[in-house]
């Protein structure tokens, strides 16, 4: 399940999330399907959890969330889905804020701030 977070299989990972696999699974590192999702930058696998529950402030054993890794990854989309589904951006450590402030990721602290064009 975690290797289809990782690539993107939306389809068949939604297909066992529907079947009963827990949509906030975390793997031995405490990463989520959401959090893979959203370091691989697959938005429709995002989208596609978040729309079943994937809890958005959830965080990892280093207290990565998966807004912080989309900003990280400066994901517009991805960004937009988390905060929609109501991701915290002072959340987690480093917090999704505080990951575009190091990384000099104006536009990213923009879409955190709800002030992107």
């Amino acid at each position: 399940m975690f290797d289809l977070a990782r690539s993107g299989g939306t389809e068949e990972l939604a297909g066992n999330v529907a079947a009963g696999l827990p949509v906030n699974l975390t793997n031995d590192k405490g990463d989520t399907l959401l959090i893979l999702a959203a370091y691989h930058n697959h938005a429709a696998t995002v989208t596609e959890l978040l729309q079943r529950g994937a809890d958005p402030n959830r965080v990892n054993d280093r207290g990565q969330s998966a807004l912080s890794a989309a900003v990280f990854r400066q994901n517009a989309e991805t960004v937009g889905a988390l905060l929609a589904a109501g991701a915290d951006p002072d959340g987690g450590t480093p917090s999704a804020a505080a990951t575009a402030d190091y990384f000099k990721l104006p536009e990213m602290a923009a879409l955190l701030r709800g002030t992107h064009q």
